[in-house]
């Protein structure tokens, strides 16, 4: 058993125990279910019975969770759709399509990248265990939210994987995106330098904030269009790696992403032939984790992105 103990946020006051710990845990909704069951949910000291339970800002949330919460590498489900652009001994490069989750969690137990992953490559299956890595995350050292399609990395054996989460971490690994956001950028490049937490307001939703960790996106502006309304291209770096980051960073300098709902601010694009957010990992190098040697790959705008940016061009 390991214990997990936390202060009720405001953010999370009032919401049901259930979904706050499936949130806080990662875990799926029925998981949660069998913990509360098992009584090992409690609050400010008080076995909790019921799921349904309103949590309090300042109450005490303790939940004790068992070694197999995660219930192990998840199993293989060969019909996922995802592209594999390169393959070797040490890590695997994938394009991923919009719309696909990285890795299971709360309301994803199937379905997601990491069992297409794990049907295509079985060897995955032992990489947590060599590394004390989370078994729901079989060499999964960086993420793309669901909404993001595009380039990622996965590491298939320890040396990979622990040289990998270094370079990423000593940000020597190059992440860029391309984006179509909202109104006229009018510098040509710039780097937005703000740190990202939590939302106060929102448990699902990030912000900027003072109390955040420290979050650097760069980026620079490749192409302007007037119509239907003003929006700009922009190529965007990651120098951190946080949870939306370049969404919340965009969205925070008054240019959120084209499609976003969550940081749109209440604005869209009219005539939107997208229905997620422009939002595309483009090209990503870093060093080899054996040879030191730098590569990299590129991958191209998927069809649906392509066919916005030809309707604003015309």
């Amino acid at each position: 058993m390991s214990a997990m103990s936390v202060e009720v946020p405001t953010s999370l006051d009032g919401v049901r125990v259930d979904r706050a710990v499936a949130l806080l845990a990662d875990l799926s909704r029925s998981a949660v279910d069998v913990l509360i069951e098992q009584g090992l949910v409690a609050v400010d000291g008080r076995t909790v019975t019921s799921r349904r339970m309103a949590l309090r800002e300042g109450s005490t949330l303790e939940v004790e969770l068992p070694d197999d919460a995660t219930t192990g590498v998840p199993e293989g489900e060969p019909d996922v759709v995802f592209d594999v652009v390169h393959v070797e001994d040490d890590f695997i490069i994938v394009d991923k399509p919009a719309g696909l989750v990285v890795h299971p969690g709360a309301g994803h137990d199937s379905g997601t990248l990491v069992h297409g992953l794990v049907a295509r490559f079985p060897d995955l299956v032992d990489l947590p265990g060599l590394v004390d890595g989370d078994p729901a995350r079989p060499g999964i050292v960086h993420r793309l939210d669901r909404g993001t399609s595009g380039l990622l990395v996965v590491a298939r054996t320890p040396v990979a994987y622990d040289d990998l989460i270094a370079q990423l971490a000593e940000r020597r690994a190059a992440r860029t995106y391309r984006a179509l956001v909202l109104g006229e950028v009018a510098s040509t490049s710039g780097v937005v330098d703000a740190p990202i937490g939590r939302s106060v307001t929102s448990p699902t939703r990030m912000a900027v904030s003072r109390k955040g960790k420290e979050a650097r996106t760069r980026y620079r502006v490749i192409e302007r269009f007037d119509s239907p309304v003003p929006t700009t291209l922009i190529e965007a770096s990651l120098e951190t790696g946080r949870t939306h980051q370049i969404r919340v960073h965009l969205s925070a300098i008054g240019h959120p992403v084209v499609g976003d709902e969550t940081y749109g601010r209440g604005r869209s694009l009219p005539g939107a032939l997208i229905e997620r957010p422009f939002l595309h990992a483009r090209a990503l190098a870093f060093d080899h984790p054996v040879s030191g040697d730098r590569v990299g790959w590129e991958s191209a705008l998927p069809e649906d992105l392509v066919r916005q940016l030809a309707a604003l061009e015309a």
